[in-house]
């Protein structure tokens, strides 16, 4: 989430070119573990840029007021509530036009948060924005899957690099192209997860406005992993061709996957919000206030549960991304590395490098310094 920011179905049937259009459902694959396969190798659009738009998170609650500088902001109030078949278009995030349309209410894309009986709270955000870093990361993955590698990103305290290994791809096209999309997906979670550790530890995307309240927000890392696995079954239909029909699969597959989490009315939302005040979150606290959120999930692996919300009786639905696809143990052919950058903040610098196998430690620290400064505040 980026608080700065927040502060200042259906498809065509695939042709023969392989072109998507929009008049038959795209369909989630939401069981456990991604089980979807890919027909044939589609036509996929050349290595994109990042998606490094500001796309504005949501935080944990509603009707949110902010503060600058310990001042109140008058007339500013985040409603922050939405509904699955209200969301509008999807864009790939990779300008700050889309920031600037969104923070003016000018943008077709809608974001914010809603409560589904399976899934928990989701941040459509967060959904969005691991989505559209599985389909960069898979640009630039498969026309050289099986080659030595580096992609260099921006800065979150530390220089994040994707590594990719050389190794033998398998013969098989269809293969390869499955691979390619399972390790996109994987690494784009870890992307996702490391954001949380950075924000906690004290990354600002706008320089001076604290980030501290969006860290391990209990529905941050579940909402992301349904960003990647959304992604897969875009990748895998066909619809990675082009951004426009990447958007257009974005935009018909994210509703049918919120209904089949069982997504509830904004007004159900509300109420789950108001029955979790006090305890999850501080109505009374304005945002940018870390303790406006009381309740964070700190796990950072990618085989994960919501957060249970008290009270539901529906099943969770678990979700998890494949580490093993073809025989081929997705860590050994990729990782995300943390290398010390030249603005670390709070962040301890790693021996060489971090990795996600460092994440859990991070925010078990991380977990024990707020638990001590909650109390304190009580």
């Amino acid at each position: 989430m980026r608080i700065g920011a927040l502060v200042l179905g259906s498809l065509l049937l695939i042709g023969c070119q392989g072109q998507a259009s929009s008049t038959l459902p795209i369909l989630p694959d939401l069981h456990t573990r991604p089980q979807e396969k890919a027909a044939r190798v589609w036509p996929v659009a050349p290595p994109l840029s990042t998606p490094d738009g500001l796309r504005p998170c949501c935080a944990f609650g509603y009707n949110l007021q902010a503060q600058a500088l310990g001042i109140p902001v008058p007339f500013y109030m985040l409603g922050n509530v939405v509904e699955a078949d209200s969301l509008g278009e999807h864009h790939y995030n990779d300008s700050m036009l889309g920031a600037v349309a969104n923070l003016m209410g000018l943008s077709s894309e809608v974001d914010g948060l809603l409560y589904t009986r399976r899934g928990g709270f989701i941040d459509l955000a967060h959904v969005r924005d691991t989505a559209d870093y599985t389909l960069f990361l898979f640009t630039h993955i498969w026309p050289r899957l099986g080659l030595s590698n580096d992609i260099t990103l921006g800065n979150e305290l530390g220089e994040r690099r994707i590594v990719l290994k050389a190794f033998t791809a398998p013969s098989d096209p269809v293969q390869r192209y499955q691979l390619a999309a399972a390790l996109a997906a994987r690494l784009a979670f870890q992307l996702a997860a490391w954001h949380e550790v950075a924000q906690w530890y004290g990354y600002e995307s706008v320089p001076g406005f604290s980030e501290g309240v969006s860290a391990f927000s209990p529905e941050d890392l579940y909402s992301n992993l349904l960003g990647a696995r959304l992604a897969i079954s875009v990748i895998l239909a066909g619809h990675a061709s082009s951004l426009e029909n990447y958007n257009l699969a974005m935009q018909r597959i994210l509703p049918q996957a919120l209904h089949t989490l069982e997504a509830v009315p904004a007004v159900e939302t509300r109420f789950h919000f108001d029955m979790l005040d006090g305890n999850w979150w501080n109505s009374h606290r304005r945002l940018p206030d870390k303790y406006l959120v009381l309740f964070r999930n700190y796990q950072t692996g990618d085989n994960r549960l919501p957060s249970a919300v008290p009270g539901e009786k529906t099943p969770p639905l678990r979700l998890q991304l494949a580490d093993n696809v073809g025989g081929f143990s997705l860590d050994e052919l990729g990782e995300l590395q943390i290398w010390p950058g030249s603005s670390m903040k709070n962040l301890p610098p790693p021996i060489r490098y971090y990795t996600y196998r460092d994440f859990p430690a991070l925010a078990l620290h991380a977990r024990a310094v707020d638990a001590r400064e909650l109390s304190e505040t009580r």
